[in-house]
């Protein structure tokens, strides 16, 4: 879940104007570049950034830009690639048969200290094209297999590298949101956050309170509810940008025109579905906690109910993180103040069986916690089951220290 705190972006501020004829050529404009793309790309997505925006943050025209990348896609496949090397090269100056500590404190100092630009992956990768993808995979696979077997070495467990995969979630969960901490202080978080997750036995779940029971996904009874619940798949698989109307439409057995009669645009569908998303998320999470006796118990409660809707509605839920930030501000703004809700529920009862924690602190460990759930539930292909949400729910709850 994306936290909507946080400084005004750095795409959005103006650029400081630059001569491009009488300003010295830095010799490391292509890496400036690079930069600040990734920064682009991760806070207004790979289809709504452009290399003009690129060119402005650097400071230079858009024609310079284009001689150092042919094109947008060439700038953002760089970017995908750069993060997952720099993690490479991160680990690769750790020596062999270190302990999981030395390895994930390497990881979380290159993501803290590339926080603005390092989130291009989780969401965005999407857009890469089949070979790129793989690539990027190997990449990413080498990283997550020596943290695996230092994970191994130091507490052996049957758990097919699920921790080492929650562990780097619980590091990178500092990409996807804007909470203002000292890159210090978040180090230290993040790592005693991923080293709890490495600790943590997946076979052993917390037991919630109770068990979740979340609302279904309404079945569309109209015309617009079709349109709606066709169109998310489609988002989830392709992504908002690359599906048309007239797919959508398709789907539903229309004309693309009478789509218009229903909804005024396609990202007015979009809204459709993040509202959906935000509204199920806060229905389960009231009758969770219903009857709750303690924070701890209500923690525990959060974690199993946002894991369960994971894996309920994980279309719905990837469509709603994915493409929050391609929204309309008029249309985002009830979706960020629902977000703010749900991670001031946490933060409060976080708090409470934490007090050593400020609110920014639990904060960036409630992102953690999201973290783990999504790059968990990715690792075991989201497929459901009672056993899969207990041994996410236990690393979730691990993330955050208890």
């Amino acid at each position: 879940m994306t936290d909507p705190h946080g400084p005004v972006p750095a795409s959005a501020r103006p650029a400081v104007s630059v001569d491009p004829t009488t300003a010295t050529r830095p010799r490391n404009r292509r890496q400036l570049i690079v930069e600040a793309a990734g920064r682009v790309f991760s806070e207004r997505g790979y289809h709504r950034a452009s290399m003009e925006e690129i060119a402005a943050c650097v400071g230079i025209t858009a024609a310079a830009l284009y001689r150092h990348f042919p094109n947008k896609y060439a700038l953002f496949a760089e970017c995908a690639d750069v993060m997952a090397d720099r993690l490479v090269a991160a680990l690769d100056d750790v020596p062999a048969g270190a302990p999981p500590a030395d390895l994930l404190a390497a990881v979380t100092r290159v993501t803290v200290a590339h926080r603005s630009s390092g989130g291009v992956y989780r969401w965005e990768a999407r857009y890469l094209k089949p070979e790129d993808r793989r690539r990027l995979a190997v990449k990413f696979g080498r990283l997550v297999g020596r943290v695996d077997e230092a994970v191994q070495r130091e507490s052996p467990l049957p758990d097919d590298r699920l921790r080492a995969v929650a562990a780097l979630g619980a590091v990178g969960s500092i990409t996807m949101h804007h909470t203002s901490i000292a890159q210090r202080r978040a180090e230290e978080l993040l790592l005693a956050s991923a080293l709890d997750v490495a600790a943590t036995d997946p076979a052993t779940a917390p037991g919630a309170a109770r068990p979740v029971r979340l609302p279904a996904q309404p079945v569309p009874r109209t015309r617009r509810a079709e349109i709606l619940a066709a169109a998310i798949p489609l988002f989830a698989r392709d992504g908002f940008a690359s599906v048309t109307n007239g797919q959508i439409a398709e789907a539903v057995g229309l004309a693309p025109s009478a789509l218009y009669r229903h909804y005024p645009g396609k990202v007015d569908i979009l809204a459709a579905a993040c509202l959906q998303a935000a509204g199920l998320l806060a229905q389960g999470v009231e009758q969770t906690l219903q009857g709750v006796s303690g924070p701890r118990e209500a923690v525990v409660a959060l974690a199993a109910t946002y894991v369960a809707y994971s894996f309920e509605h994980t279309e719905l839920n990837s469509v709603a993180e994915a493409e929050l930030a391609g929204l309309p501000a008029e249309l985002r703004r009830p979706l960020v103040l629902a977000q703010r809700e749900h991670i001031a529920v946490w933060e409060q009862q976080l708090r409470l069986v934490r007090p050593d924690l400020d609110p920014r602190q639990a904060r960036v460990l409630v992102h953690a916690g999201f973290g783990v759930a999504v790059e968990a539930g990715r690792r075991l292909r989201w497929r459901d089951g009672g056993d899969r949400r207990d041994a996410v729910t236990a690393l979730v709850v691990g993330a955050l220290g208890l």
